[in-house]
């Protein structure tokens, strides 16, 4: 693949991950991680494998949490397989920053988030 095809790869992953929160789907969410992916999510902990990744995110759904957008979104580039993104991001009742997010190209040619670190800075 190229370097374009893999970061479109990315772009796609990430949007599928958006519109699946944004509909409350925590099933959804969790299946654009790589089945052992590590997730840090702070202040609430880091959480290891899809499984454990789904019930985060369903417990934040659960609380209301929803419309997450993205804003100074970068890519740049990590091996020849994968793109890390960084950005800041905004829901309905928090905000915060996403250090690093990276997106991993699979054997069928989509990517998944192999590791995910992000932060909630304060509530709105």
């Amino acid at each position: 693949m190229t370097p374009e095809q893999i970061l479109s790869a990315c772009k796609a992953g990430i949007a599928a991950w958006q519109k699946a929160f944004n509909n409350q789907d925590a099933a959804g969410c969790a299946a654009q991680y790589e089945e052992a992916a590590v997730m840090h999510a702070r202040p609430f902990g880091t959480f290891t494998g899809r499984e454990e990744i789904q019930a985060f995110w369903q417990g934040i759904i659960d609380q209301g949490f929803n419309d997450v957008d993205y804003t100074d979104v970068e890519w740049v580039a990590k091996n020849d397989d994968s793109y890390v993104l960084t950005a800041k991001w905004t829901m309905n009742k928090a905000f915060g920053a996403v250090h690093h997010e990276q997106w991993r190209i699979q054997a069928d040619g989509s990517a998944l988030l192999a590791a995910d670190d992000f932060e909630v800075q304060g509530e709105r």
